[in-house]
């Protein structure tokens, strides 16, 4: 065991429970001949999963160095591959994220997917038990498994379940994330041919040459960046939003864009320093591109979830400021920031398919004036509002204040370039909440409240 794994765990594999237990359960789903019993099954299993989770938080010693509940187990011996799982700060809360969506996407489910529902169901247990893999991950090569896995439940939850134009959006997630990935390959085997083994720990110890780690942050860039969505590899995502049934949606914004910044923090800031000092200053002009950007065209939209989705990219390009400002402001806001946008983004995804099931449509226009017949929904839009445009007191505004102050450390230019995106914030979101809620025109016929 390399010095720098801590074991920690509760006496049983937990990490590997809270992997493969989804996944099984996807495998068994075929044998429950009701549909019903199968949504039921479905929800309990991610209940049971998001339970057995919670030791994670609860005996996560923040104090201690290195990784907890480390599995260690060989694997393929002659070319140094290991079953390596841990955890540290850095990947815990997204596991916990991850197991907290699953019942929730389940429910959202429920009634709104109606054809190959066990099919369905199985996609979504397949997808949670594998971005835990992606996030558990310590052998570089068992993550890049994960990480190529997650597009086949993912394209069927798009191309089967989607909107109309289903195909386009599902392939054009795969061949950009395919794309990326054929970088991350390369820089996985380049890193096996310094290091002779798979395992992360051992790889953090090397000492690389700056032009190794300049090619070596590239391959990882092109692959986190298209996640993230990064401008200018963010075109998928739109489209992913818009087509995907309402639990796909939920689990992009809430789950997928945070492994693009996890990749970045994981490989990019810690195999390769030297070239993450000297690229900063480029990343963060696309960061700031991606801030703007992206809140000007969610000021444009007139489509729910685009806006959402828009909006998705000016949030994450805030986490990447924050992640390639290189403070410990910055990267503590850039940790809190993929956290609450996962929370935030996930809740309005959430509320606009359920606006979607009673209308029939994305439209502000058409699903504008509701707050009278529709207080709960008013009540949940305004607080998931309030969080996006990070208002002083939610979570959101906490991990936004300690991003700026890192941009405001490093240059005061970077800073004053950010915080439009932040004035754009809280424009698009007033006016997508006034819109829905206040609208004196509103179209109120379809108005179901939330149960």
């Amino acid at each position: 065991m390399e010095p720098i794994l801590h074991l920690h765990t509760l006496g049983i594999s937990v990490l590997s429970m809270i992997i493969f237990l989804p996944i099984g359960g996807a495998l068994l789903l075929p044998l429950i001949p009701d549909d019903r019993a199968a949504k039921i099954y479905s929800l309990i299993l991610t209940i049971v999963v998001m339970v057995f989770s919670i030791p994670l938080y609860t005996r996560f010693d923040p104090m201690m160095t290195g990784f907890q509940f480390v599995e260690q187990h060989a694997w393929v011996k002659s070319i140094g591959l290991t079953y390596l799982l841990g955890i540290d700060g850095i990947s815990m809360p997204l596991i916990l994220l991850t197991t907290l969506f699953g019942p929730l996407v389940v429910l959202c489910s429920w009634s709104y997917i109606t054809h190959r529902i066990r099919s369905f169901l199985a996609c979504l247990l397949l997808t949670q038990g594998i971005m835990v893999g992606v996030f558990a991950a310590l052998d570089v090569m068992l993550f890049y498994f994960f990480f190529e896995s997650l597009l086949i439940p993912m394209f069927l939850m798009i191309a089967v379940w989607g909107g109309p134009r289903r195909i386009y959006a599902a392939v054009k997630f795969v061949l950009y994330t395919l794309a990326g990935s054929i970088f991350l390959l390369l820089a996985l085997i380049a890193l096996y041919l310094k290091a002779h083994t798979f395992s992360y720990p051992t790889i953090m110890m090397l000492q690389l040459s700056p032009q190794f780690q300049f090619w070596l942050f590239l391959g990882f860039l092109i692959a986190f960046a298209v996640k993230v969505p990064m401008f200018p590899v963010h075109t998928w995502l739109p489209a992913a939003h818009v087509e995907a049934p309402t639990a796909g949606s939920v689990i992009l914004a809430s789950i997928l864009l945070k492994m693009g910044t996890y990749g970045l923090l994981r490989f990019n800031l810690a195999l390769a320093p030297h070239a993450s000092v000297n690229l900063a200053p480029v990343m963060i002009v696309f960061s700031i591109i991606a801030i703007l950007y992206g809140g000007l065209l969610s000021l444009a939209q007139t489509d729910i979830k685009k806006l959402i989705a828009y909006s998705s990219v000016a949030h994450m390009g805030f986490a990447t400021l924050g992640i390639f400002t290189l403070t410990f402001q910055g990267n503590q806001g850039a940790m809190l920031q993929n956290i609450n946008h996962g929370l935030t983004t996930g809740g309005l995804f959430l509320l606009a398919g359920m606006l979607y099931e009673r209308s029939h449509s994305r439209d502000l226009e058409v699903n504008a004036g509701l707050a009278r017949l529709m207080p709960a929904f008013a009540f949940f839009l305004g607080l998931f509002s309030l969080s996006s445009l990070a208002f002083p007191g939610t979570a959101s505004f906490v991990g936004e204040f300690l991003i700026l102050v890192g941009a405001f450390k490093l240059d005061w230019r970077i800073g004053a370039w950010a915080i439009p995106g932040a004035l754009l914030a809280a424009a698009y979101m007033f006016r997508m909440f006034l819109k829905l809620t206040w609208d004196a025109k509103g179209n109120a016929s379809f108005a179901r409240d939330l149960n």
